[in-house]
């Protein structure tokens, strides 16, 4: 076998091992209170409605993908305009209602690998989910983070039945939908877990600078007749409004996969991810004989882009530790020739950085160099090969 080969196959072996290797650790027990914690720090604090139809949508990953890649192609349309535009689309009624929201969207895209843990933890653990964001929410409060504001409110609801208070979120005007963004080292308070801190995903360079401390709010989205979902705190599950669902969803909204309106994984929109674990494959039939090819095959073309995220997320801390061992060195010799004073670039150089938000121009290009398919390209500008 030739060198240049078996480089290749060793390095393959050192990247990708240890994603097994924890991919199979994870697969043993179902999310401890503080993953779950640590992975809907992000999102708790958003209004019920998009947080329920957000947590439905990540159970369909691939079809995130392929909304964000629309929602990047139509930038035009926005709110319930562009819910109308993709109505006769296959996707789930959760990820159309999300083109509403197409920097949410982005951000599930652009995290693949945080978006498939919880959907993950929906399908399996919906009742630990609705515990965690309550934690949260909860934390939020007591650290003086979480008021009722111009954009949303915020109401505590008496126990029932001998359970605790919940807190609810919704939009102070029913009909505009307001997406909140804040750093989860600052929204809750000191953080209980120091073995999982809580990942943060800035808002888009257009809002502004990463956030510290504080919530910041985008701009109002007209898209009331897009919210379908919801919670019922008291018994940790969500709902659907099935007549609303139905009005997004045109003609392939199945109303009778959820039985008294109640929130159902459905797998015909699953595409052939992976299901975290054994028990979830046997349920949703992903094991059995005569699995389709085209099922297989899209399920391929996600691993592949997941990959194509990971290569990239990888590239960029690369970069980023390069670029910061070059500026070390540009302050060490800058140092010796102004001396104790001030470099006069310093102050350009002051501020946190994004953590990744320019990540998804890496993304694409690993994408389009590593996640073709049997002949299709995964990545670029648009998903070729929709379901029919």
């Amino acid at each position: 076998m030739k060198r240049r080969d078996l480089l290749a196959i060793s390095t393959a072996a050192v990247v990708l091992g240890p994603v097994h290797a924890l991919r199979a650790q994870d697969t043993k027990k179902p999310f401890t209170p503080e993953q779950l914690d640590q992975m809907l720090a992000p999102i708790a604090l958003y209004p019920d409605a998009l947080l329920a139809q957000t947590l439905m949508a990540a159970s369909y990953p691939l079809e995130v993908v392929e909304a964000a890649r629309w929602s990047a192609a139509n930038p035009n349309l926005k709110g319930a305009a562009a819910v109308a535009a993709v109505k006769d689309k296959s996707w789930d009624v959760s990820v159309k209602s999300l083109t509403a929201f197409p920097q949410t969207l982005k951000m599930m895209n652009d995290q693949l690998d945080w978006t498939q843990k919880v959907g993950d933890a929906m399908i399996a653990q919906q009742k630990d989910v609705a515990d965690s964001v309550q934690r949260l929410r909860a934390r939020a409060a007591a650290a003086g983070n979480l008021k009722t504001t111009p954009q949303q409110k915020v109401t505590t609801q008496p126990a029932s039945s001998g359970g605790s208070s919940t807190i609810v979120i919704e939009p102070a005007n029913p009909e505009t939908i307001y997406v909140p963004y804040y750093n989860p080292a600052w929204a809750y308070g000191p953080w209980p877990y120091p073995a999982y801190p809580p990942p943060y995903y800035p808002p888009p360079p257009n809002y502004g600078a990463a956030l510290m401390t504080g919530m910041m709010f985008g701009l109002g989205v007209a898209a009331g007749a897009a919210m379908f979902g919801g919670w019922n705190w008291n018994h940790g599950s969500t709902y659907v409004n099935v007549n609303r669902a139905t009005s997004i969803s045109a003609n392939n909204f199945n109303a009778n996969h959820y039985a008294n309106g109640n929130w159902a994984h459905d797998p015909a929109h699953r595409d052939g991810v992976p299901y975290r674990d054994p028990a979830l494959q046997q349920r949703y039939g992903q094991n059995r004989p005569g699995s389709t090819e085209r099922e297989q095959y899209r399920g391929q073309q996600f691993q592949n882009e997941l990959r194509g995220n990971q290569a990239g997320q990888r590239d960029g801390a690369a970069r980023s530790g390069a670029e910061q061992r070059a500026g070390a060195e540009q302050r060490a010799g800058s140092s010796e020739r102004y001396g104790s004073g001030q470099h006069p670039s310093s102050e350009s150089r002051s501020g946190g950085g994004f953590n990744g938000v320019d990540r998804g121009q890496q993304v694409n290009r690993e994408s389009q160099r590593g996640g073709s398919y049997s002949g299709h390209s995964f990545g670029g500008g648009g998903f070729h090969g929709g379901r029919r």
